[in-house]
């Protein structure tokens, strides 16, 4: 530090402290090169006790004030849920925000995904977060294992041979090969597959290939193209649609009250449904509609297999089928070239393709689900697919209990279907429970759950129906979902 050194000037010495540290002219004028050494040891010595006080603020009191207010190192502000908020958009929480209920704060962990801490902890059943797969995965051990070394994977390209230059060729293999052990799919050599970013990259690549068409401008459409899907539908097609405001395709509703069946429209037809969970099938009976179909919950463990669904443009997703929502991977099966070509410029124009590594690991993820079927001697808790049908079987069982016993909810009734796969007649156990509050007390069923009993859930309203309805995943840790049916349990009008 600089010492001190006092100026014998008498004017200098007459400076106020301030004018001493913020160096006015007079003050130099009359000090001199003292009166600078002056201000410069005033500087050092402030700046020290400032740094001192925020140090020990952060160290010392900062933590104090933390276990004081309950917060702790791991717990941080809620943002209001994505279904308190207008519109049909697919939303985000925002972490160290706060949300008011009643005289109270809510208050969750920094990620959506993890445990609710207490009984009075927000339980978040807002997203489809698979989580419940982290179980049977980590029970796999090193089945899926995956080391990519650094030199790997460094192109652009995969098989330039391909149309799809970007989709690794051993990934195409093992979705094939997923599909005919299966059932749920034809996805022979003469389809063509799509490797996306998500099944949402895929939907925006469908609407692209389609209103772009010649077929439409030979029919004489008027862009942009009317986009419809039955309600109840998946609260994000509205926002994926209307997103960039294309003047190709804009969203016009529900397919069951469309009008203009006469002009070339996109009708999206997701079966087992997002957010009921009946299977669907196209709803305007029309020659002109283009039709995308979303069969992301087409898998055995959330539905009955009954035939290989083949139609021009399939979507599927690996975070559905195997619970990796992470890995954001899904993939198209199309029939015609031209259309898989406009759809692969899409995603080369606007990503430059899709993740390398996440082929890779997605490679290998699918490749340990199929070996495991085709070895008879592996007990039915290492299948997949058996592991994810009994797990939604209990809970659904639990759900339905738990609602039977209320005199405020229902639950859709399902009817039994014989399924190819599991070689048995089975109930449909949906991803989502499709909850309907029914006492007439209660108008908006997301707000009653949400303000009352700290549970969030989706409401209807995003979904093209009623506010008495809401969204309730089945897909979250076991933790979370038994603290759900503990407390939905406990609720009496």
């Amino acid at each position: 530090m600089f010492p001190l050194k006092r100026s014998n000037n008498s004017q200098f010495l007459r400076g106020r402290l301030w004018e001493q540290v913020f160096g006015r002219t007079e003050m130099v004028a009359a000090g001199g090169k003292n009166g600078r050494s002056w201000n410069l040891g005033v500087v050092c010595i402030l700046t020290v006790v400032a740094l001192s006080v925020h140090i020990f603020a952060s160290s010392v009191v900062l933590p104090l004030f933390k276990d004081a207010r309950g917060g702790g190192g791991n717990q941080s502000r809620f943002f209001p849920p994505a279904s308190s908020v207008s519109g049909n958009e697919q939303r985000l929480e925002t972490p160290a925000r706060a949300m008011a209920v009643g005289s109270e704060e809510i208050r969750v962990s920094e990620t959506s995904g993890s445990l609710p801490t207490s009984i009075d902890s927000v339980i978040n059943l807002d997203h489809g977060d698979p989580t419940m797969y982290e179980k049977f995965w980590r029970e796999a051990g090193d089945a899926a294992r995956l080391i990519i070394p650094g030199s790997q994977t460094m192109s652009y390209f995969s098989d330039v041979t391909n149309l799809c230059w970007f989709l690794e060729p051993e990934f195409a293999a093992e979705i094939r090969r997923l599909h005919r052990l299966v059932g749920n799919a034809v996805a022979d050599k003469d389809s063509y597959i799509i490797v996306g970013t998500g099944s949402s990259q895929l939907f925006q690549a469908a609407l692209y290939a389609l209103s772009t068409s010649p077929e439409v401008a030979g029919r004489g459409g008027a862009w942009p193209l009317p986009v419809v899907a039955s309600a109840p539908y998946y609260s994000s097609y509205p926002a994926a649609t209307d997103l960039l405001q294309s003047g190709l395709f804009r969203w016009a509703g529900d397919a069951v009250t469309f009008k203009d069946g006469r002009e070339p429209y996109i009708e999206v037809v997701c079966s087992p449904s997002n957010p009921d969970g009946f299977l669907k099938t196209e709803s305007v009976a029309s020659g002109n509609g283009m039709v995308i179909h979303d069969l992301a919950y087409y898998w055995p463990q959330y539905t009955a297999i009954t035939n290989p669904a083949d139609h021009d443009i399939m979507l599927f997703t690996a975070s559905k089928c195997t619970g990796h929502a992470g890995m954001r991977l899904g993939w198209a099966i199309v029939r015609d070239r031209d259309v898989a070509r406009r759809m692969i410029k899409f995603i080369e124009i606007s990503t430059i393709g899709v993740s390398k590594d996440s082929q890779l690991r997605a490679t290998k993820i699918l490749k340990t689900v199929s070996d495991r079927y085709e070895v008879e001697t592996t007990e039915e808790s290492a299948k997949l697919f058996h592991f994810g049908r009994k797990t939604m079987r209990d809970r659904w069982r639990r759900l339905q209990a738990a609602v039977a016993a209320s005199n405020v909810f229902s639950l859709p009734i399902f009817q039994p279907d014989y399924c190819n796969f599991m070689k048995e007649t089975t109930l449909p156990f949906p991803a989502f429970a499709w909850l309907k509050c029914e006492h007439a007390d209660i108008e908006d069923c997301e707000s009653f759950l949400r303000q009352k009993y700290k549970i969030l859930t989706r409401g209807g309203m995003h979904f093209g129906a009623d506010a008495k309805h809401v969204r309730v995943s089945m897909l979250d840790r076991d933790g979370t979902f038994d603290m759900f049916i503990e407390r939905l349990s406990s609720i009496e009008l």
